[in-house]
């Protein structure tokens, strides 16, 4: 067996939550290998919504196993407010979700320290969410990190040598704090973590594999996010593309089956960065309004686009993938034009690759399209879709030289269409 991996290919928000859920009777295991709780996947079914920050998506599928593993950063405090909403209304995660010991805590020190590099950043800022996810990361590469499997040893004074490490830091950041009540509620947290099956999830994984079980990984953020790959500095603190499956599950890059690219019809970015295609008029204002584009987590107002086939592309290339998803197809139901961009024009020159760095030196070049100015909210199979949206797939995948194979036109797992069904 191999594990299937699916991803964001844009900035995040891409829609990967609902993909999961649709995907999961599929599975017998879903897992997510990195990111932290500034990723919110978002869910919507039986007229409930739901948002998922560390938990995977597949944990609505009963039966499922569920992982987070050794790549994800875990706030015992926000995990634990996930968990018992979950369980209020109805799931309860503590037979099906194990967590590897080898995931890395975020402590209240570390969203202090978030807060104070921020600030300290002043114009420059890269807009982090304030969750304490690039320090906790920074600990961990620097070898200072406290791990899930260390509530099992000698936490206390660990924590402690942690914690004073960090005060150190935010006093000659000349950061005042108080993370008393933070605290407490941080150890109740710790405690409730310990309920739940802590595991050697790389042995694990492994052993699902060898008896034939069916594995999904689940990526948080966006391809353009990584660390590495993505728009740096403005990116995550992880590697959210298909390479970090291995690296976050602890699987061989020999066991990677399908990776499933999902993007969306547009483009969206959340925070500071650079975004070629963002659109600053109506245009942009519609797509926002349309597409519902406030962020799951944080609500934080999403910045709107066209959709950036350079970077997609170059996303594609370096995650292998091997079937498109596209999501709010429907958000751009009314248009009556539709933008692609191809190419990039820099200092008066033209490339369809993406550069080392973007400024405002970086020009979109466009493609037009007549857009299809049809409801696509209530179609259900593939036949019902206009021949000018079907033109726009097509025009898609002879760009981007890999199939769409699933389309979302709705917010609820109904509203998905699988393409080309297999025999």
């Amino acid at each position: 067996m191999k594990v299937d991996v699916l991803l964001g290919l844009q900035w995040g928000d891409e829609g990967k939550g609902k993909v999961v859920d649709v995907l999961t009777p599929r599975y017998d295991v879903v897992t997510r290998f990195q990111g932290g709780p500034n990723a919110g996947h978002t869910l919507e079914f039986n007229g409930e919504k739901y948002v998922l920050r560390s938990i995977p998506s597949g944990i609505f599928q009963g039966g499922k196993v569920n992982i987070i593993g050794n790549g994800v950063v875990i706030d015992p405090l926000l995990f634990k407010q996930e968990a018992e909403a979950l369980a209020a209304s109805g799931h309860d995660l503590t037979k099906t979700l194990r967590i590897s010991k080898k995931a890395h805590l975020i402590l209240p020190t570390h969203r202090m320290l978030d807060a104070a590099n921020e600030a300290a950043k002043g114009a420059s800022k890269i807009g982090t969410t304030g969750k304490g996810i690039g320090p906790t990361y920074t600990d961990k590469i620097s070898r200072n990190g406290l791990r899930v499997g260390d509530l099992l040893h000698d936490f206390d004074k660990k924590y402690a040598v942690a914690k004073a490490k960090h005060e150190t830091m935010l006093k000659a950041l000349n950061y005042t704090y108080d993370i008393t009540e933070l605290e407490a509620q941080w150890m109740e947290g710790v405690e409730y973590l310990k309920k739940f099956s802590l595991i050697d999830s790389e042995y694990e994984v492994n052993n699902y594999l060898n008896n034939e079980k069916s594995i999904l990984a689940e990526g948080a953020q966006g391809t353009m996010l990584d660390i590495d790959f993505g728009s740096y500095p403005f990116v995550t603190s992880s590697n959210t593309v298909c390479a970090g499956a291995c690296s976050g599950l602890g699987i061989a890059p020999n066991k990677i089956g399908e990776v499933y690219g999902i993007f969306k019809a547009y483009c969206t970015r959340v925070g500071s960065g650079p975004f070629p295609t963002e659109l600053f008029d109506e245009t942009g204002d519609k797509m926002c309004s349309i597409g519902r584009e406030f962020g799951s987590v944080t609500g934080r107002k999403r910045r709107c686009g066209w959709i950036d086939l350079v970077a997609l592309k170059y996303a594609v290339m370096i995650d292998g993938v091997t079937q498109l998803i596209m999501m709010k197809s429907d958000v751009l139901d009314t248009f009556e034009t539709i933008k692609a961009c191809v190419a990039y024009e820099i200092d008066g020159e033209e490339t369809d690759r993406f550069p080392f760095e973007i400024g405002e030196n970086v020009k979109p070049i466009y493609a037009e399209l007549p857009g299809w100015q049809t409801d696509m909210t209530k179609m259900q199979s593939e036949d019902e879709f206009p021949e000018e949206f079907n033109n726009y797939v097509s025009f898609l995948e002879e760009q981007l030289q890999t199939p769409i194979k699933i389309v979302s036109v709705g917010p609820d797992r109904e509203q998905t269409i699988i393409r080309y069904t297999e025999e």
